[in-house]
């Protein structure tokens, strides 16, 4: 099942990363996002996300359906997130550092974030990032672990209709391209 939405919110050159307190990904900056309620739709999810981990209010709009981040482990089932950017004026008053109850939001560059000596992310993050912000095509970035370590991220593109799919299985068993 996909049961997590993920941001990134760009400004300019900048976007918005959260460093988590808590587990998946303690300590290493990501997007902000979280767990999708009942019946409650991904794109209402992430604005309520954003709403409850930044206090930006962003309108439904004004983000942008990027695709899925979905992994593979032997260690559990299968698991995904619906993607989504969301774009502010490079003017947006919003300083950070930023301390929340998920963690510290902070502004980084693309090209920090980008860096191949930058360790302090989530693991899969510079391999989905670069297409999913040059890109106009959806994907699905399928990240493969093994023993808590990143084996593989295999980008497909798939259509944006996949935002309304919350059945991982079914998706994965399509062949590329469909949902």
């Amino acid at each position: 099942m996909l049961t997590y939405t993920i941001c990134f919110i760009q400004r300019d050159q900048e976007l918005l990363l959260l460093n988590r307190e808590r587990s998946a990904w303690m300590g290493s900056w990501n997007g902000v996002g979280g767990k999708l309620h009942q019946s409650e739709a991904p794109r209402a999810s992430i604005r309520r996300e954003v709403i409850e981990e930044t206090g930006m209010v962003l309108r439904e709009e004004d983000f942008r359906f990027k695709g899925l981040v979905t992994w593979e482990s032997e260690a559990g089932a299968p698991g995904g997130m619906y993607l989504y950017t969301a774009m502010v004026s490079p003017d947006f008053p919003y300083p950070t550092p930023v301390k929340t109850d998920e963690g510290i939001l902070d502004w980084k560059t693309i090209e920090w974030i980008l860096h191949p000596d930058n360790t302090g992310l989530a693991a899969n993050l510079p391999d989905f990032l670069p297409l999913m912000l040059k890109e106009e095509t959806c994907y699905d970035h399928r990240c493969f672990f093994r023993e808590g370590k990143l084996l593989s991220v295999h980008s497909v593109p798939v259509p944006a209709a996949c935002e309304h799919l919350s059945d991982y299985a079914a998706m994965r068993s399509t062949p590329a391209g469909s949902c």
